[in-house]
C-alpha cells in the first residue's frame, strides 16, 4: 500500500535523504544548503514550488515529486510543471513513480490547469516506460543558456 500526500515539516530527514539521492541520480551537485533551500521553498505559502511525498505501508518515505503553476501566454492559461520525481531505487517495479503523476494530475486539474509537463533525461528509460503510459511525449527540444 503506496500513500502519497504533501510533504510535512516532520518529513525534512528522509526528503532530505531522497533528495540528495536524486540530485546523485542525475550526477547535479547538491549542498545541504540548497537541500534547505529548497525545502523552505516548499513550506512557503506564498512560493509556487510545492511537494509531495510517497510513503509505503510502514510509513517509510520511497517517493517525491515537486511540482510548480507555470504561465502558458500562447494559450492564455497556466499550466503545472512537474520538476523533480524521484523513487528510491529499492522501491522501484512498484508503480510508485506513477502514483505520484496520478496525485499531481489530479491537483492540475482541480486548479484547472491546460496541461502537465515535465523533463526527462533522453536515458532515463525506466522512467520513460512509465511516462509513455501516462502521457504523450512532445516534439520540443529543449535548450539551457547557462547564467
Amino acid at each position: 500500500m503506496i500513500s502519497v500526500r504533501p510533504i510535512a515539516i516532520a518529513d525534512y530527514t528522509c526528503w532530505c535523504s531522497l533528495y540528495a539521492a536524486y540530485a546523485e541520480f542525475y550526477q547535479v551537485t547538491q549542498t545541504q544548503e540548497m537541500r534547505d533551500q529548497v525545502w523552505s521553498w516548499l513550506h512557503n505559502p506564498n512560493h509556487e514550488v510545492n511537494g509531495l511525498i510517497a510513503t509505503n505501508h510502514e510509513g517509510i518515505a520511497v517517493g517525491i515529486a515537486h511540482y510548480r503553476p507555470f504561465a502558458r501566454p500562447l494559450s492564455a492559461s497556466t499550466g503545472g510543471y512537474l520538476d523533480d520525481l524521484f523513487v528510491t531505487p529499492s522501491a522501484r517495479g512498484k508503480a510508485i513513480g506513477a502514483k505520484l503523476i496520478e496525485a499531481v494530475t489530479q491537483i492540475a486539474k482541480e486548479k484547472n490547469w491546460s496541461v502537465l509537463r515535465w523533463i526527462t533525461a533522453e536515458n532515463n528509460y525506466p522512467a520513460r516506460n512509465i511516462y509513455d503510459k501516462v502521457a504523450t511525449q512532445t516534439k520540443w527540444v529543449t535548450y539551457d543558456i547557462k547564467l
